[in-house]
């Protein structure tokens, strides 16, 4: 199985780095990714995937096989935005192909996992290996705006709960357990107005936001930290504040919270820490966790907090060691075990659900959201035999 998976991964590869130049060609930002879709159902069409499905959300899903146990492959179709493109020494949106990597914007987060994914089940279904496990291959909308709603919606609307997830994330071709959740919240500071040529006549809402910011730092230097997830941080990422005009005392004052949250923090912990800093007890601040509630790309708004839950797999669970001797049997050497600084579906399939989450990859995450963004076209190949090979050592292992 595995020479067979080897030899059809590499004569894919060429094919699959010109389909993940068209993904690129392809701009799906969220809530708009209507297009990338339609061009991937075409390609897993083309490949003869037992079913290929849009949900009333967007989510792109194929199967193959009807085995009793159920894998997916989740890749996220959804890309960050260019940003300024004078900074880019390619079109970001042409797929450019320069020493043995493609470049442009999603190659590597994460069109070029939907690439290898989408081949790789086409290999699956070419040498018949579904026999004993249903595979679905999963192209899911809106992760970049809010990760894991996608997975939140396939698994309590589509009914679908499969026994490993495979999150495929640039990972460096590493395998990954676990990432810190996060969360986002304000701070609100209300004040009164009143004519700027008289400012001792109001109470400024800015004045009383300035001791909590200094606070919110300090916060972050004690935040709590775990010796394979890392530490907990906060930052704030944008402050802003309303007045009648700017000859007028402002009267409120907001600043937003990017929490970082590692094992052993939770929502309702990380809201307390922020609630019991005496400079926000002094001005009375209002401490919110936000909501997200943007339509998809089908129209459909599936509302929810703001609030990504850490995950960490056992690194002895049945799914790391058949990711583990995947690897093993593909490369022949041990595979290289880390974490995700970043955050992905994997908070809603394991953080909310439970459910045995992996991470592997192809591209590194150091080139996403910038003006590098790439994929190795050696990677692509050795994604597409992973993600062929692992089902087969999972059902073993489980």
């Amino acid at each position: 199985m595995i020479d067979d998976i080897k030899k059809l991964s590499q004569k894919y590869q060429p094919e699959c780095a010109q389909f993940l130049c068209d993904l690129i060609a392809t701009p799906s930002m969220s809530s708009y990714e209507e297009s990338v879709i339609n061009l991937i159902r075409k390609k897993m069409e083309q490949f003869r995937y037992d079913e290929v499905t849009v949900d009333p959300m967007g989510n792109l899903l194929g199967r193959i096989g009807n085995g009793k146990t159920i894998i997916a492959l989740d890749a996220h179709v959804d890309t960050v935005d260019v940003g300024n493109a004078g900074l880019w020494k390619t079109d970001p949106f042409k797929g450019v192909i320069k020493d043995g990597a493609i470049y442009g914007r999603g190659a590597s987060d994460m069109k070029g996992a939907v690439a290898s994914i989408v081949f790789a089940g086409r290999i699956v279904k070419e040498l018949d290996l579904a026999d004993d496990f249903t595979l679905y291959v999963v192209c899911s909308v809106q992760e970049e705006d809010c990760d894991g709603l996608c997975w939140q919606y396939i698994v309590k609307e589509d009914q679908l709960r499969p026994d490993c997830v495979v999150i495929t994330e640039p990972t460096n071709l590493g395998i990954y357990r676990g990432h810190r959740g996060r969360m986002e919240m304000e701070v609100r500071t209300q004040g009164l107005s009143c004519h700027g040529s008289m400012p001792e006549r109001g109470v400024n809402a800015i004045y009383k936001m300035a001791p909590i910011i200094a606070d919110i730092e300090k916060l972050n230097e004690r935040l709590a930290s775990d010796p394979f997830l890392g530490k907990g941080t906060v930052t704030i990422s944008v402050i802003w504040s309303t007045s009648p005009s700017l000859c007028a005392v402002a009267d409120s004052a907001t600043i937003h919270l990017d929490r970082r949250l590692t094992k052993g923090e939770t929502m309702e912990s990380a809201v307390r820490e922020v609630q019991e800093l005496p400079s926000v007890q002094r001005a009375e601040a209002e401490v919110v966790v936000l909501d997200y509630a943007v339509p998809s790309y089908k129209g459909l708004t599936y509302p929810t907090k703001k609030y990504y839950p850490t995950w960490l797999l056992d690194e002895n669970h049945p799914a790391m060691q058949a990711g583990e001797e995947t690897y093993r049997q593909l490369f022949n050497e041990a595979p290289r075990v880390s974490r995700w600084n970043f955050s992905t579906n994997g908070i809603a399939t394991m953080g909310m659900h439970g459910i045995p989450s992996i991470g592997f990859g192809p591209a590194n995450e150091i080139h996403a959201h910038s003006p590098e963004d790439q994929c190795s076209i050696d990677h692509l190949g050795k994604a597409m035999s992973f993600y062929a090979a692992f089902p087969k050592f999972f059902v073993k292992k489980n």
